[in-house]
C-alpha cells in the first residue's frame, strides 16, 4: 500500500475513533521498519479486527461493507458457485437483487475472479466486500466441495433396489451415496457435533447436528437419496439392511483427519421410512480430568474423599447426554492403578482404558448388566463401575457390593442428587441399605461455553436477578452470548460446554432421613443447609467467572 494511501486509512481510522493517534504513530512506525501494510500490522497488534479493517478499506475504494455473521446468506445464491472457485477467489454469493448476484469478496479488485463468476453463473454481478476470515467461514458453512447433491442422484435409482447387504458393498467407495455420507459424517465432525439426525420427511430428507447439546438443521436433501444414505450406515454398523420393521442398534469406527471417533447407530421406524442417530464419541474428549469437567473446589473435595475410599458407592446421575459417563471415565482415570484390580461393565463401551478390565453388555446372548455384576465379584475386583443401573437386580447387586468391600461407580437417571436416594428406594432397595453403602451422589448437565471471542457485557434489571435467586455483587461483570455470533463459534455465541455440578455428600444425618423414607425435596433441604451447592448455584458461579451466561444455565437447569 503506497504512502498516501497509508495516510487516508490512517485518518479514516482516527475520524471513526477506531484507534488513538498514539496508536497510529506507533503502528506507522512499526509498518516502516516490517515492510507489511497498515492494516496488517493493526490486525496482528489486535489493534483492529478483520471486520473492522475490511469495513474502512471498503469505504476508502467506495464500496458497501456486509458483515457476514449477521447477513442471513441465501443458500440457492451460495450454491451457484463451485466451491473450488470460492475458495480459490475468496468470495461468496450471498443474496441475489433486481436480477443480480450480490458476491461478498476479499479483494473486489481481482478482475479474473469477476469474470469467471459471471461466465460460471451467466448473470450480472453486484460486488460487496466482507472479511476474508468471515467468507471463508461462510464457505465452508454453505459449499461442500467433496460432494454435491447432484452427484447422488446420478444412479440412485439402482442403488435404491439394493436390499442385500453384498449387492451394497459393491457399489464401491466412490459410490455417490458411499460420498455423501462420509461427506456429513466429516461434516458433522468438523462443526463438534455430538450427534447426527437423518430424518425422513413426506419430500425430503432433514439432517440436523447436535451441537453443544443444541439441535441445528444444517440441510435438506432430496427423498430420493435416503435408501441409499440407511443402506450405507447399516452396512458401516453392521446392521441388516433388509430389515426395515424393527428399531436395530450397531456402532462402527472411524478416523477423521488426526481424530479417532466411534459412533453409535441407533434406526427406527417412521410412518416416512426409517430415522437415523448416528451418536459421535470422541475418544480424546473422555480423558478429561475432573477440574476439565468444570467441578469446583470444594465440591471437588467432597467427591474425591468418597471414591477415595477402599468401598462404597458414587453415584452420577443425570439425564441421557449429560456427561454421566465422561465424569465416571475420569473418576477411573484417578482410581486406575497398577495395584487396583478395576472391572466395568458397560452399554457400550465407549472408551477404552488401559489397565482396566472392561466388558461389554450383550443381551442376545444372557449378558445383562446384572449377569455381568454377579461374575464380576467373583474376580477380585477392588472397583467395579456400573454404567447404569437400570433394574432392581443391578440396584440391589450394586450396593450389596458396596457393602463387602468394594468402591461401586454407577449412574442412575434423576433430575437431581437427593432423587437418587429416593430413586433407588423406589427400585426395590431397603433404605437402610442405601443409606449405608452410598457415599457421594453428583448430580450434572452440561451448559454452552460462551464464545470467548464475541462474547458481550450484559446489564440485567436487578428486579430479575433477585427473582431467579442471582447473588448479586458489586464489583461483577456478567457476560452473554453475542447476537449472531462470529466465524470461530460459527455464529452461535456459544463454543464448548462446560459441567454444571452438584455433589452431595452422605451423613449421618441424611442417612436417617433415607432410613425413614424421606422424600427428595426433605432430602436436598437438608443438604442445603450443610452447603451443597444446588446446580443452579453452580451455574451462576460459572456466570460469575465469565465462562457461561445466566439464560443458557436456565435453559440447562430447571
Amino acid at each position: 500500500m503506497d504512502k498516501p494511501r497509508q495516510e487516508r486509512l490512517g485518518q479514516l481510522l482516527l475520524e471513526n475513533n477506531l484507534l488513538t493517534s498514539e496508536e497510529l504513530d506507533e503502528a506507522l512506525k512499526e509498518q516502516v521498519g516490517s515492510g507489511k501494510s497498515l492494516g496488517r500490522v493493526l490486525v496482528e497488534k489486535k489493534l483492529l479486527t478483520e471486520g473492522q479493517l475490511t469495513s474502512i478499506l471498503a469505504e476508502q475504494i467506495g464500496m458497501k461493507y456486509v458483515d457476514l455473521n449477521s447477513y442471513p446468506i441465501d443458500p440457492s445464491a451460495a450454491g451457484m458457485v463451485d466451491a473450488e472457485i470460492a475458495k480459490r477467489h475468496t468470495l461468496i454469493p450471498i443474496n441475489m437483487e433486481d436480477g443480480k448476484l450480490v458476491v461478498a469478496m476479499a479483494d473486489p479488485t481481482n478482475v479474473y475472479a469477476i469474470d469467471d463468476l459471471r461466465i460460471m453463473t451467466g448473470m450480472d454481478v453486484t460486488l460487496v466486500v466482507s472479511a476474508r476470515e468471515d467468507i471463508e467461514a461462510a464457505i465452508g458453512r454453505y459449499l461442500h466441495e467433496a460432494v454435491e447433491v447432484g452427484e447422488v442422484l446420478e444412479g440412485m435409482e439402482e442403488l435404491e433396489e439394493l436390499v442385500e447387504e453384498e449387492e451394497a458393498v459393491e457399489a464401491g467407495e466412490e459410490a455417490p451415496i458411499v460420498k455423501y455420507v462420509n461427506l456429513v459424517i466429516e461434516e458433522a465432525v468438523g462443526e463438534g457435533a455430538s450427534d447426527i439426525h437423518i430424518e425422513p420427511g413426506e419430500r425430503d430428507v432433514r439432517i440436523r447436528y447436535r451441537i453443544d447439546g443444541v439441535l441445528h438443521e444444517i440441510r435438506r436433501s432430496p427423498r430420493r437419496i435416503h435408501p441409499g444414505m440407511v443402506s450405507r450406515v447399516k452396512i458401516l454398523a453392521n446392521m441388516n439392511i433388509a430389515e426395515r420393521r424393527v428399531p436395530q442398534d450397531g456402532r462402527f469406527a472411524m478416523r477423521i483427519g488426526d481424530k479417532a471417533i466411534d459412533f453409535r447407530v441407533a434406526s427406527i421406524p417412521t410412518v416416512y421410512g426409517e430415522k437415523l442417530v448416528l451418536r459421535l464419541l470422541d475418544r480424546a474428549s473422555m480423558l478429561m480430568s475432573l477440574e476439565d469437567l468444570g467441578v469446583e473446589t470444594l465440591p471437588l473435595k467432597k467427591l474425591s474423599d468418597a471414591f477415595h475410599k477402599p468401598y462404597g458407592t458414587v453415584i452420577v446421575s443425570g439425564p441421557t447426554g449429560s456427561g454421566k459417563t465422561t465424569t465416571l471415565y475420569a473418576i477411573l482415570s484417578e482410581l486406575n492403578r497398577r495395584e487396583v484390580n478395576t472391572i466395568t461393565v458397560e452399554d457400550p463401551v465407549e472408551y477404552q482404558l488401559r489397565g482396566v478390565n472392561q466388558v461389554q453388555v450383550n443381551t442376545k446372548v444372557g449378558l445383562t448388566f446384572a449377569s455381568a455384576l454377579r461374575s464380576i465379584l467373583r474376580c477380585d475386583p477392588d472397583v467395579v463401575m456400573v454404567g447404569e443401573i437400570r433394574d432392581p437386580e443391578s440396584a440391589k447387586m450394586a450396593i450389596e457390593s458396596a457393602l463387602t468391600g468394594h468402591m461401586v461407580l454407577c449412574t442412575l437417571h434423576t433430575n437431581d442428587a437427593p432423587s437418587a436416594m429416593t430413586r433407588m428406594t423406589e427400585m426395590g432397595v431397603e433404605p437402610f441399605l442405601i443409606a449405608s453403602a452410598v457415599d457421594c451422589v453428583v448430580s450434572q448437565r452440561l451448559a454452552r461455553r460462551l464464545c470467548g471471542r464475541c462474547k458481550e457485557k450484559a446489564e440485567y434489571e436487578p428486579a430479575y436477578l433477585e427473582k431467579i435467586g442471582f447473588p448479586v455483587e458489586d464489583t461483577m461483570t456478567i457476560y452473554k452470548a453475542k447476537e449472531g455470533g462470529c466465524p470461530f463459534c460459527n455464529g452461535m455465541g456459544y463454543r464448548g460446554r462446560i459441567g454444571l455440578f452438584e455433589v452431595m455428600s452422605i451423613d449421618e444425618e441424611i442417612e436417617k432421613l433415607v432410613v425413614d423414607r424421606a422424600t427428595g425435596h426433605e432430602i436436598g433441604r437438608l443438604a442445603i443447609s450443610k452447603g451443597m451447592s444446588t446446580l443452579r448455584e453452580d451455574g451462576y458461579v460459572k456466570v460469575k467467572s465469565g465462562i457461561t451466561s445466566i439464560e443458557e444455565v436456565l435453559r440447562v437447569v430447571m
